[in-house]
């Protein structure tokens, strides 16, 4: 009897590990099969390590960006658009790891878990991807770029559809340079700048800056005035003090701000303490990644001021000179908030996903709208914004666009060449809701050298809008 008894537990004990087992397999299989598949070993989808069975990838109108032909992994046959778009569809090995071709692979390979490889056997392909990018928007992108590494973005700020996105260095996935990683022309060049990119803000800052004092001081910051001589000493130490790109006199608020007054925004700062602006930082989500069409994540920005920090770091801090670092796409993010009310969209690459009969699949973008900033604060931030471009950059260098703008030239070292340009901001315009960031690396000037990009990339925009 108690042999049968035993018998009976172990066989019980080995039902229990073989239905766990069961479950465990089950569960590792719906929820890593797509990992499996996407192995560059699977030569239902790679060859020699290269993906070669997908569907193809689009622009916004319907343009080819990559496809499979015969087998093979072909790009749009224009190298401006090649090169423009690489790091929006990636390319074949994935070294670009954020582009579309590695964030969407199951997708765009059209794997699931109940037909397995079957639609990729069947129809040579999988499904097909179509993007919110307009491909020639980023050939004008590329072109105003130039020889500078960076990157320009430009995001409907109602939808939050990406209408353009360029990153350089960039190369041609036809011909790829011999010397592609050891050349220093071609520093970073898998890394996408608007994603992955991490800069010191220089004035752009003082957007944060502004919206912090707006938030804590209310309207009576527009009645202060701030006594402007070129340099401030904070401490006492020469080392420390605060230098200005202009003797300004007494000026105000508003006037500050377009005239980039590094006094003023420094002493503001100091004003606000090292806690006020940290809040602010993180409230505007600048520390913080961006989502964008559920699957690609931006990287965080880096803040570092601490309550008991000495003034002098607050007042640099406050200017855009600290330590702070910003990822480009967050500080697109700000701007569109600015130009809507206060509310940050999440961001749109891709619009939709189809099978080889056209029938869409299941992707929905995630509709996690953010309020960064209140209304109030998000108008006066966009009527200083607007007053910026009308005083200082001119309303002539911008025709047509009713343009809300900062500019900011971050200091690398002592050399001006060295300079990050930054201009970012937005058109206040509802037929045209769009908003923008160009950032070039050595470009000395963010008025002079990113502000004439973002014009031409605009203009691009609203004349592709007319079509």
């Amino acid at each position: 009897m108690k042999m049968i008894t035993r018998r009976a537990i172990f066989l019980w004990i080995m039902c229990i590990l073989f239905v766990g087992g069961l479950g465990f397999m089950t569960f590792s299989l719906v929820t890593n099969s797509d990992d499996w598949v996407m192995k560059p070993y699977n030569r239902h989808i790679y060859k020699d390590g290269q993906l070669v069975a997908a569907g193809a990838i689009k622009d916004r109108d319907g343009v080819v960006l990559s496809e499979t032909k015969d087998g093979k992994r072909v790009y749009n046959e224009n190298k401006d658009i090649r090169m423009s778009t690489l790091h929006v569809v990636g390319d074949t090995r994935n070294f670009i790891s954020t582009g579309v071709q590695s964030k969407f692979e199951s997708e765009l390979v059209g794997y699931n878990l109940f037909s397995g490889v079957y639609n990729i056997n069947k129809n040579g392909g999988g499904n097909d991807i179509s993007l919110t990018i307009d491909s020639e928007v980023n050939k004008v992108a590329l072109k105003a770029l130039g020889n500078k590494k960076g990157t320009i973005a430009v995001v409907n700020y109602k939808t939050g559809d990406i209408v353009s996105m360029v990153s350089t260095p960039t190369y041609d996935v036809n011909n790829v340079p011999s010397d592609i990683n050891k050349s220093e022309e071609y520093e970073g060049v898998y890394i996408n700048r608007f994603f992955r990119g991490l800069y010191t803000p220089g004035s752009t800052f003082k957007v944060v800056t502004s919206i912090s004092a707006l938030e804590n001081k209310g309207d009576s910051v527009y009645k202060e005035k701030f006594k402007c001589n070129r340099v401030f000493d904070v401490d006492g130490i020469k080392e420390d003090e605060i230098i200005c790109n202009a003797r300004h006199g007494s000026i105000s608020f508003e006037e500050a701000l377009a005239k980039s007054c590094n006094i003023a925004f420094s002493q503001i700062a100091i004003e606000l303490g090292p806690e006020k602006l940290a809040n602010t930082v993180e409230k505007l989500g600048l520390t913080s990644p961006v989502k964008i069409s559920n699957n690609i994540v931006t990287e965080k920005g880096r803040f570092y001021l601490k309550p008991n920090d000495a003034d002098a770091l607050v007042g640099w801090t406050g200017i855009g000179q600290g330590d702070t670092l910003v990822c480009p796409a967050s500080m697109l993010r700000l701007m569109c908030a600015i130009a809507n009310d206060g509310k940050a969209v999440p961001f749109n690459l891709v619009s939709d996903i189809k099978d080889a009969a056209g029938k869409e699949v299941g992707f929905k973008q995630k509709d996690d709208e953010v309020q960064l900033l209140s209304s109030d604060v998000a108008s006066k931030m966009k009527d200083l914004m607007r007053n910026n471009v009308k005083k200082q950059y001119g309303d002539s260098n911008y025709k047509g666009l009713s343009l809300c703008a900062k500019s900011g030239t971050a200091q690398i070292d002592d050399v001006d060449e060295h300079n990050t340009a930054w201009f970012v901001g937005f058109m206040d315009d509802a037929d045209h809701p769009y908003a923008f960031v160009v950032v070039a690396e050595k470009g000395n000037s963010g008025s002079k050298t990113a502000g004439p990009m973002a014009n031409k990339v605009l203009q691009a925009v609203v004349e592709q809008d007319k079509k």
